[in-house]
Order: C-alpha cells, then structure tokens, then sequence
C-alpha cells in the first residue's frame, strides 16, 4: 500500500501558526457574540416599544369616547 505523505511543518515553527488560527477563530467568535448582542438588544427595545404602544391603544379604546358638542 502506497501512503502519499504531505509535506509537514517542523514541529518548532507551526507553533505560532496554530497560535494565530487560535486568535482569529476566537476573534471572529467574540465579533459573532458582540453583532448578535447588538441585535438582541435592538430587538427587545422594539418589543418594549410595541407593547407600550399597544398597551396605550387598549387604554385609549376602553376609556368611554367624549360627547361630541353640537
């Protein structure tokens, strides 16, 4: 059986490119966390807002409609 072998990295120098891989995953992984906290708390403000405004609705169709003046 015939093994193809890829040329290696010596153990001593891919050291700081695993490193490097390690710091831009984990980078990009606190970006990904940051943009989805952003849009949460965008998204609960909205909802926040809609029920104030539905809660003002309902209070303003159940208050008795003022005589209209003739």
């Amino acid at each position: 059986m015939i093994t193809l072998a890829a040329p290696a990295l010596p153990l001593h120098s891919a050291g700081k490119y695993v490193a490097g891989a390690y710091v831009v995953f984990v980078a990009l992984l606190l970006i990904y966390v940051a943009i989805m906290a952003i849009r949460l708390a965008r998204t609960e403000r909205d909802l926040v807002a809609l029920n104030r405004e539905l809660a003002e609705r309902d209070a303003a169709e159940t208050r008795e409609p003022e005589p209209v003046a003739q």
